[in-house]
């Protein structure tokens, strides 16, 4: 635990050393590039000074910071003699002139440089920012270019020309990840003018001229107008606090024309779809959106935001109208992981609440407490919505699924975890939790919606160490040193989580995320407990032969769940189907990439001690390679054959690649750790598999029936 807590702490800190080290170093080149323009100025400054003493002009101060140009020597006392140079009243003004325009110049490269510095420390209020730049010209560049968009965007739409969007779109399109951009830019064009601009431009009676040509670069527009706002969120200044307070506010708030609909939530959730916002804003605002989604839908009673046919689109992605405004921040909330956790174990209604949602207790309906999850995966009543095909969209659901991966999960979704991936903390394990139990407990919120269950199956597969646990039904724990987990584990169910596999199974991207994942997992296990060097309070038990038996007989279980719910799924149309299947263990491959070794966030959640090596750090080791490079290789053959399965066939198909696996894996983890007195490590691997797998039969039969279909 405290290794844990101790390398959060060392990561967060190393970034504070490094954005310390990058601000100071955008500090030194804007200083030292003003020093050099400075020191220009006053060389040109002595020069113009000169040139005038040559006629008789020199240039003195004057009360209040001015100056006056006046002769250097009047001729009238010159010394007797001396030949005073002429000059004529033009020669006077020019030099004023001259001086005039350096001092401006200078002033002008000063005041650049104070602006752009303060605005550089004001992006974080704690700490320091990460805002790089490389001379004071191109930080300048920045901030000008930002007022002069701003107020391109503060434009009434109908005065808008298709040459104001283009400069609009390539300058957001260029400046969007630019700190000071992104800050000036929001700041200047307030919370109420970014809903007017978007509001406006989606207005086809409004923007009739700039939507005639420009309308097919509407969506090019909208990312890049994005990733712009999630960027200047990042920053902690006074104006940017207010703009995220302000825009919080107008969730609710009418904005469409004759202070209609849309509402501000409505219009800012398509502007959130892309780049990583900040954290609280986000929680303040989908807190702000509950409560408008509790109003309008009478505590869930009924569903809202349903587009009528004459409402403009105020979403240019294709996928949907942009109308609910829950889909757009649902994927905002899969970029931004620590958000989203704290957003899905929020309350909707309470007990005391006035709804109509109620539990069985004692025999009694009583009222139920519905978090933001219970109520969106489960409950929510999701406005009917097409694409841009004319097809029934499906980006409400599949956006909640992505926003549930990086919710649990920790990083971002559609993702790898990483080595500086953090454990599962409390709240992301109690999440995990209610998302099995629900999938368990009425199936059908993912088998009727399949597109979700790549998502359900990556993060699955990111707690497979919890998995396996919940599977061995140990009462008093000791498998815990067989499956061991970092940060806080999620509590399973063995029903629930056969259930919940099975039903994944029932998707072939959701089947590769886990079936892979779990291959990963259990060679790892080969690698860790065949190390002769672990100490002996970590070891599972002392016979070599029952650990690789239990290990081997666990992810035979897993695979053996997941086998069926691709049975269930292919049953009737196997070839095709099931061919499916094997094209996405073998996209896997490409998926993982060079990041083979972190497929299932082992090396965030797999917590081994110093003598774990690769296992601790998230790299593979040699049997986790080969094993891996063997699923996919049959995968690829397989996905390439002309046969179709035969159901009993592909059953003990299924039983033998597994078993093959797994021999594999504890075959090639003994001759990693020179364990030449365990010759016959991959007949108990095999042995262990087949137990796991004909097990899973007779535990979906016990536990799962009544998802199976009758055949």
């Amino acid at each position: 635990q405290n290794a844990t807590v101790s390398k959060e702490f060392v990561g967060k800190t190393a970034g504070e050393f490094a954005d310390a080290h990058t601000q100071a170093t955008s500090i030194r080149n804007i200083l030292r590039d003003t020093l050099t323009e400075l020191e220009g100025y006053k060389t040109k400054l002595n020069e113009a000074i000169s040139r005038g003493e040559k006629k008789n002009l020199t240039v003195i101060t004057t009360a209040g910071g001015g100056f006056t140009v006046t002769m250097n020597i009047h001729p009238d006392r010159a010394a007797k003699g001396t030949t005073v140079p002429e000059h004529v009243a033009q020669d006077v003004t020019a030099l004023r002139d001259e001086v005039q325009k350096i001092l401006d110049d200078a002033t002008a490269s000063d005041d650049s440089a104070g602006k752009v510095l303060q605005a550089l420390v004001d992006q974080s209020r704690l700490g320091f920012s990460d805002a790089s730049y490389a001379n004071r010209d191109a930080a300048a560049d920045a901030v000008k270019e930002a007022d002069e968009l701003a107020a391109l965007a503060r434009k009434k739409t109908e005065d808008l020309t298709v040459e104001d969007f283009d400069r609009l779109n390539a300058g957001l399109k260029k400046y969007a990840n630019d700190d000071l951009f992104a800050e000036e830019f929001a700041r200047n064009l307030g919370p109420r003018g970014t809903l007017d601009f978007w509001t406006g431009l989606n207005d086809p009676h409004s923007a009739y001229a700039v939507g005639s040509k420009r309308v097919d670069q509407y969506d090019d527009l909208q990312k890049n107008l994005s990733l712009t706002l999630a960027n200047a969120t990042q920053s902690d200044t006074a104006g940017m606090t207010e703009w995220k307070s302000g825009m919080v506010d107008l969730v609710d708030k009418p904005v469409g024309r004759n202070g209609g609909f849309p509402l501000g939530a409505q219009v800012m959730s398509n502007l959130m779809r892309w780049g990583d916002y900040d954290d609280r804003f986000l929680v303040d605002y989908g807190d702000k959106l509950i409560d408008a989604e509790k109003k309008f839908t009478g505590n869930g009673r009924h569903g809202a935001w349903q587009r009528m046919g004459m409402d403009p689109l105020v979403n240019r992605t294709g996928t949907d109208s942009g109308w609910d405004p829950m889909t757009g921040y649902l994927k905002a909330l899969s970029n931004s992981p620590d958000a989203a956790t704290e957003f899905f174990n929020g309350d909707f209604v309470t007990k005391d609440e006035d709804h109509d949602f109620t539990e069985k207790k004692d025999g009694k309906d009583v009222k139920r407490s519905l978090s933001n999850f219970d109520y969106l995966f489960e409950e929510r009543d999701w406005p009917m919505d097409q694409d841009d095909k004319g097809e029934d969209s499906i980006a409400g659901r599949n956006n909640l699924a992505l926003a549930l991966e990086a919710a649990t999960t920790g990083h971002p979704a559609g993702e790898l975890p990483t080595s500086d991936t953090p454990p599962h903390n409390a709240e992301q394990a109690k999440l995990m939790e209610s998302l099995v139990a629900s999938v368990s407990d009425n199936n059908e919120r993912v088998t009727d919606h399949g597109y979700m269950s790549d998502s359900l199956g990556q993060i699955a597969s990111e707690y497979l160490p919890d998995i396996n646990r919940a599977m061995t039904d140990d009462g008093d724990g000791d498998t815990d040193r067989l499956f061991p987990v970092a940060g806080t584990e999620a509590e399973l169910d063995h029903r629930d989580v056969t259930r919940f596999l099975f039903t994944v199974g029932q998707n072939p991207e959701g089947y590769a995320a886990v079936e892979v994942g779990q291959k990963d997992y259990m060679s790892r296990l080969m690698e860790y407990h065949l190390n002769p060097d672990l100490p002996a309070g970590e070891r599972y038990a002392q016979d070599p032969q029952f650990v690789v038996e239990q290990i081997a007989k666990g992810s035979g279980e897993v695979s053996g769940t997941l086998a069926q719910g691709r049975a269930e799924a292919v049953a009737g149309e196997a070839e095709e189907k099931d061919k499916a299947y094997e094209h996405s263990i073998a996209q896997r491959k490409n998926f993982i990439s060079g990041a083979v070794g972190t497929v299932t966030g082992v090396g965030a959640s797999f917590i081994t001690s110093p003598v774990g090596g690769a296992a601790a750090g998230g790299a593979a080791g040699t049997a986790t390679s080969m094993v891996l490079e063997e699923i996919f290789k049959d995968a690829e053959g397989k996905a390439k054959d002309d046969a179709g399965p035969v159901m009993g066939e592909y059953w003990e198909t299924g039983l033998d690649s597994n078993s093959k696996y797994t021999e594999m894996a504890a075959e090639e983890a003994a001759k990693g750790h020179r364990r030449t007195d365990l010759p016959d490590v991959g007949e108990w691997a095999r042995d262990g598999a087949q137990r796991g797998f004909k097990e899973s039969g007779t535990n979906v039969s016990a536990m799962a029936s009544d998802l199976k279909t009758d055949i």
